[in-house]
């Protein structure tokens, strides 16, 4: 392995430990900046999860193991995705054809985890969430298929860090990166549980989506649970940054690692002020918010026949 592949592969690892703490660190001062607060640390996350680690956890007498063993199991298959996830450009430790498939089921898998651990506690509002869960999540993952089938036919190539770092070379990139980025954008507040589909603040069982599913957890399983929505948040982030860095990290691994991480940060910033400007969306909205995603999806795959049947023409 070349000293170029070890540098990236170091900085990869590096972004999935830090970048979750970063990013929400981001999101909060962003929010409390527009609210006239100076707001938390920056590393506020990290101490917040530390002291969770520290904690002795309390477990219902009727769960069983499976409870237990859901948050730890949510967070080893996020890290699994994270490795296949271009976050620095067009670059993934665990890189192979069509692993884009794997990636999608082992966020599926983690999605079945977290259920699975929700209803073992067999609290009504948590079964609620879970069935929520389950159907927003019907509606993400066509959207993401969508995605990365649009993606690999402007490009040509089957890997997940080669169609997103490929797509800058193409003739449809001009015309397809904003649908892009904005279905990206509305998949990463599905899936990290932010405003406006869900809110990790509140306090309102009824309204919950991902938070109700987590009510009985406690000590380091709810440390995990938040640091694997941290990484949900990251990977989506860095998919965005790849789609917009012009930077090979082959060709420039420092332009283009520094370039990834700046536009990761940028990323948390704008989701800080949709979530200081908007207000959390009705449950019955959030299923047409996040079929936006799909049709975003759609006209970019559109966009991308129409340009490919132009330049066939010509």
């Amino acid at each position: 392995m070349s000293t170029t592949l070890i540098g990236l592969t170091v900085a990869h690892l590096l972004a999935v430990l830090l970048m979750p703490f970063a990013l929400v660190g981001v999101i909060n001062r962003t929010k409390s900046w527009w609210a006239g607060r100076k707001g938390p640390r920056l590393t506020q996350s990290f101490h917040d999860l530390h002291r969770l680690l520290g904690k002795r956890p309390v477990v219902s007498n009727v769960a069983s193991p499976v409870f237990r063993m859901g948050a730890w199991a949510v967070l080893v298959t996020s890290l699994g995705v994270m490795s296949m996830s271009p976050l620095l450009g067009q670059f993934a430790p665990l890189q192979f054809s069509h692993d884009f498939i794997a990636v999608a089921y082992t966020l599926g898998l983690g999605r079945l985890l977290l259920m699975l651990s929700a209803m073992d506690v067999g609290s009504p509002f948590e079964g609620m969430g879970a069935a929520r869960e389950a159907m927003f999540g019907a509606f993400a993952e066509p959207a993401l298929f969508l995605l990365i089938g649009t993606a690999s036919a402007a490009t040509g190539f089957y890997s997940f860090a080669d169609l997103l770092g490929h797509l800058h070379q193409t003739p449809y990139y001009l015309w397809v990166v904003l649908p892009l980025t904005l279905a990206l954008l509305i998949l990463l507040q599905l899936e990290a549980a932010r405003v406006p589909v869900d809110d990790p603040t509140t306090h309102l069982e009824l309204t919950m989506i991902h938070e109700v599913m987590i009510l009985d957890h406690s000590g380091p399983e709810l440390a995990a649970m938040q640091y694997a929505a941290g990484l949900k948040m990251t990977l989506y982030a860095g998919l965005i940054a790849t789609l917009l860095n012009p930077f090979g990290p082959l060709d420039a691994p420092l332009a283009a690692t520094a370039t990834s991480l700046a536009l990761m940060l940028g990323v948390a910033g704008v989701v800080g002020c949709g979530e200081s400007l908007v207000a959390r969306l009705p449950l019955r909205w959030v299923t047409h918010y996040v079929w936006l995603a799909g049709w975003l999806v759609l006209l970019a795959m559109g966009l991308v026949g129409l340009t490919a049947s132009g330049l066939g023409g010509l």
